[in-house]
This record gives C-alpha cells, structure tokens and sequence, in this order.
C-alpha cells in the first residue's frame, strides 16, 4: 500500500502543479463578486437559510465549476506552449522535470476547457459565451500575447474582467448594466502581468512604476463605484484599505530594485490579494458580512500557495 501511494502520490502532484490550485480559488473570487454584483449575493443568506429555495445556488455551483476549468486549463496551456523554454528558465516545473508529459498536460488542458463549457453552458447562452470567449483569450495569451509588452498584460487582465462578468452572468440581464466591473480586474492584472516579465531574469523601473500607478488607480476605481450605482463604500473601505497596505508595499519595492526575487513577490502577493480586491467590491454590493465571505477564501488559497507555485 505504501508502495503504491509513493509511486503515484508525483504524478498526481505534477498534474495538480500544472493547475496552480491556489490561483484557482482566487478565481472562484471572481465569479463571488460577479454574483454578488448581479444582486443575488444580497439573498445568499436568505438561501441559506431556506434550503428548499435553492435555484440561485445551483447556479453558482455551475459557474464555480465552469471557473475552476477556464482558470485551470488555461494555466496548463501556459506550462504546455512554455516546455521547451522552461527547460532552461524553470526546470522544476511539471513538464520540463519529466512528471508530466507534454501530450498529457495537453489533454489536461482540453478536458479543463470541455467541463468548463459544459458547466457555463447550464447557466445560459451568455455564459457559454462568455467561457468561449475566456478560453479563446487565455489560449491567445498563452500561445502568442504573453510575449508582447502591451498585448499581453491587456490580454491577461481581459481573461480576469471577463471571468468577473461571468459571474455576473448569474442574472444575464444585468451585464448590461454592470459591463464596466470588467475594467477593474483588467486593470489590476494588467498591473501584475506587467510587473511579472521581469520575474526571471530582472525588469525595468519604468515598467515597475506602470505597476504601481496601474495599482492605485484600482484602489481609487473601487472606492468610487457609489458615483455610478447602489454600492456601499464604507462596506468597502475596510478591504480596500487592507488590499492598499498587502499590495503597494511590495509593488513599490519590485519597482524600486527590480530584480527577480522582489518581482516574483509582488506577483504572488498580487495575485493571492485578488481575493482581497474581489472581496472589496463584494462588499460594496452586498454588505460587510458577504465581503468576509469572499475574504475566507484568501487562507485557502494561501494554504495551497505553500504547497503548489502560483506563478
């Protein structure tokens, strides 16, 4: 028995590795506070409370599921179009080390995208169209933007705000009115993507000041969300405030000495706060008690950041 668990206990960890378990339950923020902006993260209680009235939560399952796939196949299709230059840049990884074969992480990665679909496809038409348009964006990034200074952290961050409106998707009549959520995630990924090209070998000052500029002007984005619909600043404040002293510290420190150990920080402290970022608009749609909600997932995810890289 013991024999048997030590031999396929790698293997599994490999293709777990591949998946980056820990940012994907930064996704499942996304689709939180998509929800939550759809006005159905106001009722969550309500459903708890009443068991029986159960149609909204059967939703989100769907759309935590369709997340869980996007997030997860797009992140192996990054490892798999990356084999032959992380054989030289990051050879610890999954494919390159051997536990996993390229072909393998391939079907991993199609089969991530298939359950998405099929999860987004029991929601509504828009939300099927919304995970196509997802996996076609992340397997652009992954194949192709990644590589370019502008398209790529543009590229990244659309994948992010679209998984936001794929929450919202939950009542699809309301992402006509809830489309500019998108802009947020777009902008903080943007940032984070940006900052993170230097992560191997070195980056540049002025990109790490794109960053932090990028940075602050989500902080700000967040805290006026009243000025265009019903949300809650002093809901938000308190996360908002959180997120600014997590976030810009480490930001600030990459752009000042951009080398890649201070650079890989602020990417997976970046990326860990996007619960932090999600749970701020969160509350500023639902109230204080959905927003700590959403918080709850951050020592998951950091919990799955000790055992399994998040960039």
């Amino acid at each position: 028995m013991t024999n048997i668990t030590s031999l396929n206990f790698p293997r599994w960890r490999g293709y777990l590795e591949l998946m980056r378990p820990a940012n994907i339950v930064t996704a499942w923020a996304d689709i939180l506070v998509g929800f939550a902006a759809s006005g159905l993260g106001v009722i969550s209680a309500e459903l708890i409370n009443n068991p029986g009235n159960t149609p909204n939560l059967v939703t989100l399952s769907w759309l935590l599921l369709a997340t869980t796939g996007l997030y997860g196949g797009g992140i192996v299709f990054n490892d798999v179009f990356d084999a032959e230059l992380d054989k030289q840049e990051r050879p610890s990884r999954a494919i390159p080390s051997g536990r996993v074969s390229r072909e393998n992480a391939a079907l991993l990665g199609m089969i991530l995208f298939a359950i998405a679909l099929f999860a987004a496809s029991q929601v509504s038409g828009l939300s099927l169209a919304i995970a196509i348009f997802i996996t076609c964006a992340a397997l652009l990034y992954d194949s192709l933007a990644k590589h370019h200074p502008f398209f790529g952290p543009l590229n990244m961050g659309l994948c992010r705000g679209s998984n936001l409106l794929l929450g919202v998707s939950a009542v699809p009549a309301i992402i006509l009115e809830r489309w500019y959520l998108a802009i947020i995630p777009i902008l903080y990924i943007a940032a984070i993507t940006a900052i993170s090209q230097g992560e191997v070998h070195g980056g540049k000052k002025i990109t790490g000041v794109i960053a932090v500029i990028l940075i602050a002007i989500v902080l700000t984005a967040v805290l006026s969300l009243g000025l265009f619909t019903e949300y809650t600043v002093i809901s938000a404040l308190p996360f908002a405030a959180l997120l600014a002293v997590r976030v810009l510290p480490n930001f600030i420190q990459a752009a000042h000495e951009p080398v890649p150990e201070k650079i890989r920080n602020a990417v997976k402290v970046g990326v860990l706060s996007l619960i932090i970022l999600d749970a701020t608009i969160a509350s500023g749609f639902a109230g204080l008690a959905y927003g700590l909600l959403v918080l709850l997932l951050m020592p998951i995810s950091l919990s799955f950041a000790k055992i399994f890289a998040v960039t």
